[in-house]
C-alpha cells in the first residue's frame, strides 16, 4: 500500500508518496513519468515519514540545506537505474553535473543512457536530478519543465536568476 502527501511549494503542487516506511516518490503536478512507479494509486492518510519529507522540503525551498540521509528513501527501479540515483545524491547543494560526467564516473559510455536514469527518477528534489546539466552547461532534460528546473537552481544558487 502506498501513502499520500500534497504540499504547495515555489514549483507548485508536489505530491509525495511512501510504502509506509520510506518515501518511495516525490513527483510534481504535471511531470513526466508521475507516478510511474506506483503499482497502485495512493491513500491519501498522515503518515510520519510524509511529514518527515514535508518537513525536509518546506526547509529547501527556505534556502536550508537540508540533508538527503535525513529521509529514508526507497526509490523503485532497475540496479542501473539506483545507480545513477546514488551518483545524483552525491551532487552538492548549489552544485551541478553532466549526463557524461555520471556516465564517465559509472564507467560507461552512453550519457543517454544516463539521461533516461535521470528522467526516470521517482524522488524529484531530494534526489537532486535537476542538477544535472548538459555538456555545455544547458538546461535539458527535465521531467518536470525546464521552468522548475531552473528556479529549482536558481534557489539554490547553481545559476544566476533571470531578470
Amino acid at each position: 500500500m502506498y501513502y499520500a502527501k500534497d504540499i504547495e511549494t515555489l514549483v507548485g503542487k508536489i505530491i509525495i508518496c511512501s510504502d509506509g516506511d520510506a518515501i518511495v516518490g516525490l513527483w510534481m503536478e504535471g511531470q513526466k513519468y508521475f507516478a510511474s512507479t506506483l503499482k497502485e494509486a495512493p491513500v491519501y492518510m498522515e503518515r510520519p515519514e510524509l511529514a518527515a519529507a514535508a518537513d525536509w522540503l518546506e526547509r529547501y525551498f527556505r534556502g536550508e540545506r537540508p540533508a538527503i540521509n535525513e529521509l529514508k528513501l526507497n526509490p523503485e527501479g532497475s540496479e542501473f537505474r539506483k545507480r545513477v540515483w546514488d551518483c545524483l545524491c552525491r551532487i552538492p547543494y548549489g552544485g551541478t553535473t553532466t549526463y557524461g560526467a555520471i556516465a564517465k564516473e559509472l564507467g560507461i559510455r552512453s550519457g543517454q543512457a544516463v539521461g533516461g536514469a535521470v528522467g526516470h527518477n521517482p524522488i524529484s528534489i531530494i534526489i537532486p536530478c535537476h542538477r544535472v546539466l548538459g555538456a555545455d552547461g544547458s538546461l535539458t532534460g527535465y521531467a518536470g519543465g525546464l521552468e522548475k528546473k531552473r528556479a529549482l537552481l536558481e534557489l539554490e544558487g547553481a545559476i544566476a536568476a533571470e531578470d
